[in-house]
């Protein structure tokens, strides 16, 4: 008899969070982290958010600053010990811009139980 793996993949579950971004499901988005996690953007100049309720807020005033948005991941990649390693594309118009925006980001996540 085959025994099924109870390991969680953590890709799948990057992707999906990644998909619920780009459609702004932010509950969606929010059920995949825990209640005192941080999300540190200090290198870009962003800060640091700590707790599902700022990280909220952080994703959908990012969100809004959008005209149009197209959200693309290149690479999802699991180093192992619950490390995933992202890379992603971002393109489109900021609200009220008339040129086109392009950024290439890569991110580490560290997950346990399924939440970040």
């Amino acid at each position: 008899m085959s025994k099924e793996s109870t390991t969680l993949d953590l890709v799948r579950l990057a992707r999906q969070g990644y998909e619920a971004v780009s459609r702004g499901d932010f509950d969606a988005v929010m059920s995949l982290f825990v209640a005192d996690a941080v999300y540190d953007l200090s290198d870009a100049g962003l800060g640091t958010f700590e707790g599902v309720e700022a990280i909220r807020r952080f994703f959908e005033d990012w969100h809004g600053s959008w005209e149009e948005r197209r959200f693309e991941e290149e690479e999802i990649l699991d180093l192992g010990h619950g490390v995933v390693l992202s890379v992603v594309r971002e393109s489109g118009r900021l609200v009220g811009g008339d040129g086109r925006v392009e950024q290439r980001l890569a991110q580490l996540a560290t997950w346990a139980s399924g939440k970040i």
